[in-house]
């Protein structure tokens, strides 16, 4: 029987396996090959069992990553890193129903990736002031609402350190997912900050083992875990084409909330957000009670008491139209959804909307959709 070492480096050597990613750990899961069948298996067998051509699993390649997984559990001890894989219990549950979720994830600290809360906080590298401010109060109140929150973020310049300056200034875990190994920190400037994270309760996590390197394309890939371990993506300031833009939309695929900060119409940094909100992609954010009314998160200390509505409301006008619609349709139904099979202007649907939410006729989930409460 294999000790906790020997599980773990079969585990990591899945992520150097070429080939392997999320969609192949779980046919592995669905077809109750082993870790240890997986590598040990003869090429011609392991194909027939998974279904997969037999190139992918060239015997060699396992060899390979077998080899390289050895010395990468040599540097995870040496640091006190912690693995997790997809195919465990233990791995961050919100990241695991992602479907492009990474093999293994790397974390050094101890922060909880299944906080009650937890959410992502983005933007521009080249923020202004109006988004230090923004931070500075938001952050704060934050903390006042809900202590144990955690600010995901991506430890880049901008948005991303006011994210994880302000959550560390008032006492709130964050986590720091970056676009290379643990073995290094980017941008240097911010080492002093990454330990500081650490040393305070959060945490820095990757999917990239150690002497990986960044480049463009894994900070892309580095987003995708910034969504897919947030129950919200909050983008502060961001222009149309941009990092946060890839988070909120990949957030948005995802099912997950997106809130966006506006900002003047004449503010090249505002555009990101003021499209996403333009495009219901993304809920206007201008403050903590945003959240709270989006997520529908109970503060701390806070009694909430239960709307009382009547199950059988007599409702009139664009109101009973829309009722009517989502009575019969047999899946939530986005605005535009809407407004095809209402013609109702896309403003007076909003509000219409807005005012059935508010009396718990219908509710809003993830992607800006509509069913009846």
């Amino acid at each position: 029987m294999m000790n906790d070492r020997e599980a773990t480096i079969l585990k990591i050597a899945m992520s150097f396996t070429p080939g392997v990613n999320a969609d192949v750990v779980r046919r592995i899961e669905e077809a109750g090959v082993t870790l240890h069948d997986f590598f040990e298996s003869s090429t011609s067998r392991l194909s027939d069992s998974l279904g997969m051509p037999s190139l992918k699993l060239d015997k060699v390649r396992r060899e390979e990553a077998l080899f390289r997984a050895r010395k990468e559990m040599e540097f995870v001890e040496r640091h006190g890193i912690r693995v997790y894989y997809l195919g465990d219990d233990d791995y961050p549950m919100l990241l695991s129903e992602t479907g492009d979720a990474p093999v293994v994830l790397y974390q050094l600290g101890e922060t909880d990736l299944d906080a009650e809360h937890i959410m992502n906080i983005v933007g521009t590298r080249r923020n202004t002031a109006y988004a230090v401010s923004f931070c500075e109060t938001f952050i704060k109140a934050l903390a006042e609402y809900f202590p144990d929150i955690v600010i995901v973020s991506g430890l880049a310049y901008g948005i991303d350190s006011l994210a994880h300056k302000g959550a560390l200034e008032n006492g709130l875990p964050t986590v720091a997912v970056v676009a290379h190994g643990l073995d290094t920190i980017y941008p240097a400037a911010h080492r002093d900050l990454a330990r500081r994270i650490v040393k305070s309760g959060g945490s820095i996590v990757t999917e990239y083992p150690s002497g990986t390197t960044p480049f463009q394309k894994r900070f892309l890939e580095r987003n995708r875990i910034v969504a897919g371990l947030s129950e919200l993506t909050l983008v502060v300031e961001s222009p149309i084409k941009g990092g946060a833009m890839s988070t909120a939309n990949m957030a948005f695929s995802y099912s997950r909330e997106v809130g966006a900060v506006p900002g003047r119409i004449s503010d090249p940094m505002s555009e990101g957000c003021n499209l996403l909100i333009r495009k219901q992609k993304g809920s206007l954010v201008s403050s903590v009670a945003d959240v709270i009314e989006l997520m529908g998160w109970r503060p701390a200390g806070v009694a909430v008491k239960p709307k009382q509505r009547n199950l059988f409301p007599e409702l009139q006008g664009e109101a009973h139209e829309i009722y009517e619609i989502l009575k019969f349709s047999s899946a939530p139904l986005s605005v535009d959804g809407l407004y095809q099979k209402t013609k109702i202007h896309i403003p007076v649907l909003n509000s219409t909307l807005t005012e059935m939410e508010f009396d718990g006729i219908v509710v809003r989930l993830p992607g800006n959709r509509y069913t009846l409460a």
